[in-house]
């Protein structure tokens, strides 16, 4: 019997056709969402935690900073990677307190032939708003005091310190504003130090530049210094500035809430990074760094390109799968019910075999058998006898009719199949004469 299974009609597709293209185009492009999320970090822990970093939103992040930036024309990125403190244009660090100072050392010291660095000294201890304020927001803190930085290391020729400042006034950049908090100001005090912003007194320094060997016209006339013009005995064309704010209050959210700090720190910047628009502010260092893996590098680039290929690849594919099967078929039985699939079986069986002849002289005999009912001949007789009987009585009904004995015997004699087929065909036709 035949081991396939017949197919004889499709059955109606559950889904239209382009119901179907979009569950799948849909499906897909959940799917690689969901792989880019998982290699990008997105939707992981939220970094408005109240910090004091680019990504928060409280008094003592920079996120107003950076949003700032971005509106001002600025290429803004904030870097959960190592890789970023080696990214080109202006790295802006703002480790907290506890920060490893040899590790931020290293990466300042890095950095003086990449680019120009700006650095924010922390202040503030603080800590969520409780949930039960009715002004509460995600990311707001309340402030519970002054953590001054620990990072030794780094540094470490500048004296830090805090004092009250009267009237809480600052100058510098052209400009001048006041501070939130003028009862705790933090400054910074050493001989390589340039002032950039001073209090209204000129006596503390709020945020400076290091006053090296290297060439920082902008930061020279920012800062009003006659020393701008380049002496190449004495002057490193190559190296970057380093600037360090030590009162965060001038350019963090809780400063930047009127006109004039937001302009001192675009003025800053602009200047710290010779009027590039390129800024890129460090998680790393406040606890939001992102190891990287295989998911990741293949949406970096140069991997981001293969990706994409094996992305459009797929898409084709499935494209071409979608035009090349219609509707779903429907299968019947592999042996179906009645004579017909019986005997069709069984011949397909025959055929596989290759024994046909062999079935010659067994249909014969079949055929003698029912023209013996048929005519009520003696089932006593001999084959010859029997055969002689059927033709007298063939001739009765055509007397030019082929015997059937010579039938039986062309039957016999043949081999190939269309011979066999054709013979068999001859007795079944006698058959019906005699029968009718």
């Amino acid at each position: 019997m035949s081991a396939t299974a017949s197919i004889t009609s499709r059955e109606a597709a559950p889904f239209g056709l382009w119901t179907l293209l979009g569950l799948v185009i849909g499906g897909g492009v959940l799917f690689v969402a969901l792989l880019w999320m998982i290699a990008t970090g997105w939707g992981g822990s939220s970094l408005n935690n109240g910090g004091a970093h680019a990504g928060s939103r409280g008094l003592t992040g920079y996120a107003a900073l950076a949003d700032y930036l971005e509106a001002r024309g600025f290429h803004v990125a904030r870097s959960q990677d190592r890789k970023g403190l080696a990214a080109p244009g202006l790295l802006v660090l703002t480790p907290p307190a506890g920060a490893d100072g040899k590790a931020l050392a290293e990466a300042v010291t890095r950095r003086r032939y990449i680019g120009p660095t700006l650095i924010v000294t922390p202040k503030w201890m603080a800590y969520p708003a409780p949930g039960n304020d009715v002004a509460h927001k995600r990311g707001w803190v309340r402030i519970a005091g002054v953590a001054m930085p620990g990072w030794k290391g780094f540094l470490d020729e500048i004296a830090i310190g805090t004092a009250p400042i009267p009237e809480g006034r600052w100058h510098g950049a052209g400009l001048s504003g006041s501070l939130p908090e003028p009862k705790i100001v933090l400054s910074g005090q050493g001989n390589d130090l340039a002032p950039l912003v001073t209090s209204a007194d000129g006596e503390r320094v709020l945020a400076g530049y290091i006053a090296d060997n290297g060439y920082y016209p902008s930061l020279s006339a920012l800062a009003g210094r006659g020393d701008s013009k380049r002496d190449d005995d004495t002057t490193d064309n190559h190296i970057f500035p380093v600037v360090v704010v030590f009162e965060p209050d001038l350019i963090d959210n809780y400063g930047l809430r009127d006109g004039a700090g937001a302009l001192l720190a675009e003025r800053v910047i602009r200047a710290a990074g010779e009027n590039g628009e390129g800024v890129t502010f460090d998680l790393t260092f406040d606890g939001f760094e992102r190891s990287s893996n295989l998911l990741t590098l293949a949406f970096t680039p140069p991997f981001l390109a293969p990706t994409v290929c094996l992305l459009l690849a797929a898409v084709l594919a499935g494209w071409r799968s979608f035009l090349r099967f219609g509707p779903p078929r429907r299968t019947e039985r592999a042996i179906a019910f009645g004579k017909r699939a019986l005997v069709a079986n069984s011949a397909g069986l025959i055929a596989r075999a290759g024994r046909q002849r062999l079935f010659a002289a067994p249909y014969a005999a079949a055929v003698r058998e029912r023209l013996v009912r048929s005519l009520a001949l003696s089932r006593q007789a001999s084959v010859e006898q029997t055969d002689a009987a059927i033709d007298r009585a063939l001739a009765r009904r055509d007397r030019d009719a082929t015997s059937f004995s010579a039938r039986a015997a062309v039957l016999a004699a043949a081999r190939k199949p269309r011979d066999l087929v054709a013979a068999a065909q001859d007795l079944h036709a006698l058959e019906r004469t005699l029968t009718r």
